[in-house]
């Protein structure tokens, strides 16, 4: 099998990573992995004292298990498991996806005129061997006014995102600055993953 034969599996049901994939030219199947196997979901909830670092890493590292779990109970072709989680983080606590729209406003309330860390974790698992990696981007929001912010609730973009917000779309009227990785705060670093991927053997472009 040459390089360029070869795929991955992408633990994720996530479409903002699938593009992210197919823009650096990896070939991918998904595994859904609550839907195909409830039994190789993943605890995403973090544990006592936990840190937001210590967090992402953990919660991909486990889902990328879980894909292998998957394929070996399959027994379907072994190719290597990417997997990936993302956080907020502001203050040190840990800021997930908000469960509807009175949350979503909250915290994007808390994120106005200030600067946030958004977080991704990156693992890829084969055959017991598993790497991991970890993204740090710092992002400025501008203050945001409490009708603008309803009105971006209002829209549903918020949802099922971390920090409430999605980079690539209506929010970026939002975002003063960047520091780090645009493709990290959508959900996948680019750079780090291809980083893991060629680690496996697994070309990228």
């Amino acid at each position: 099998m040459t390089l360029h034969d070869q795929r991955i599996y992408l633990a994720s049901a996530s479409p903002r990573r699938r593009e992210l994939l197919k823009q650096i030219g990896v070939h991918f199947e998904v595994l859904l992995l609550r839907v195909q196997h409830p039994r190789c979901d993943v605890n995403e909830a973090p544990l006592a004292g936990e840190r937001p670092e210590d967090y992402v890493v953990r919660v991909a590292r486990a889902k990328a298990e879980a894909g292998c779990m998957h394929l070996h109970e399959r027994r379907l072709p072994r190719f290597p498991v990417l997997a990936a989680d993302t956080t907020v983080t502001v203050d040190g606590d840990i800021i997930g996806k908000p469960s509807g729209r009175e949350e979503a406003e909250d915290i994007l309330q808390r994120l106005s005129g200030r600067t946030h860390q958004v977080m991704t974790g990156i693992a890829v698992a084969l055959e017991g061997r598993i790497e991991s990696t970890l993204c740090i981007s710092h992002v400025e929001f501008r203050k945001l006014d409490p009708e603008e912010i309803r009105r971006y609730a209002a829209t549903g973009e918020p949802h099922d995102k971390a920090g409430a917000y999605a980079i690539q779309g209506r929010a970026a009227v939002f975002i003063t600055c960047i520091e780090g990785s645009y493709s990290g705060v959508m959900g996948l670093p680019l750079f780090e993953t291809a980083q893991l991927l060629q680690r496996f053997n697994v070309a990228v472009l």
